[in-house]
């Protein structure tokens, strides 16, 4: 019987550490394209650079990057440090026959939300028009134009590293004539009154941002699928209510189609997203 990945890692690094330390040993980490991301707790510091090169041979890495802050400011930038490997980490990173080349190092990408940029690659359709006002790479971006091809997408990033990205995910995934890169804040940059449908994939304060949302829909129209991180216990009416009195500032009316909970984000707090209908 061929052993599992992290079986096969503890068992060389029994080697070289105590069988002690090799049960504190990461069991999960975010494989992008071919860099590899782990967390180390502190007291396996002094033999990163083994670990390194254990987990990068068996799990066919060229770079190892260990989690040393998490994702920090504005632009939620990794807190990484290289243990194995080379400095140039760009990769490009295949999901869902979408192309998505990005530098691990500089660029956060989660694993965790595949299953809503899996969703987002079949909800539209050939007559719609879409606004995503935080596009990144081209998280929600890139499948819903490679796989549902709407009619055009507005795609709006404010950090300069991401939009260049951007740019090259547009082309590498040949849908340029599709997805239109636009350079900015959000507030400042995307359309008014075009969209049938508005992304709004980011956490934190999203709701400043939903009247900007409300100001793409055509005609005061469309389905908004609106993301942000709220306490497990209340969902969906916190949200609903936060939504609901931006949209009356607006006369509008809104119905809560459905919701998922995209992924666990703390104990007892998850990234959620609620599609919702504007009137």
């Amino acid at each position: 019987m061929v052993d599992k990945p992290f079986e096969l890692i503890k068992k060389i690094l029994t080697k070289h550490i105590s069988e002690v330390l090799v049960e504190k040993l990461p069991d999960k980490w975010e494989k992008i394209g071919d860099v590899l991301i782990i967390s180390l707790p502190k007291i396996l510091n002094i033999y990163k650079e083994v670990i390194g090169i254990t987990y990068a041979n068996i799990l066919d890495c060229k770079s190892v990057l260990n989690d040393i802050g998490g994702i920090i400011g504005e632009f939620r930038t990794p807190s990484v440090e290289i243990i194995y490997g080379t400095h140039n980490t760009e990769t490009v990173h295949k999901e869902n026959g979408v192309r998505y080349k990005l530098d691990p190092k500089r660029i956060m990408f989660s694993s965790g939300n595949m299953s809503e940029r899996i969703r987002m690659s079949n909800i539209s359709n050939n007559n719609e028009t879409v606004v995503d006002l935080f596009a990144g790479i081209g998280y929600f971006t890139l499948p819903m134009a490679v796989h549902s091809k709407p009619k055009k997408i507005f795609a709006c990033e404010k950090n300069p590293i991401s939009y260049n990205y951007l740019c090259e995910n547009i082309t590498i995934n040949n849908v340029t004539s599709i997805v239109e890169p636009l350079k900015g804040d959000s507030r400042e940059v995307s359309p008014e009154n075009v969209a049938n449908r508005v992304i709004m994939g980011y956490i934190g304060d999203t709701n400043k941002f939903l009247r900007p949302a409300f100001r793409c829909l055509s005609n005061n129209t469309g389905i908004i699928h609106f993301h942000d991180k709220y306490p497990d216990e209340v969902v969906p009416d916190k949200p609903l209510k936060i939504i609901e009195k931006e949209a009356k500032k607006e006369n509008l009316d809104i119905k809560l189609l459905k919701y998922n909970s995209v992924k666990s984000y703390a104990p007892g707090i998850s990234h959620y997203v609620f599609d919702f209908e504007v009137k």
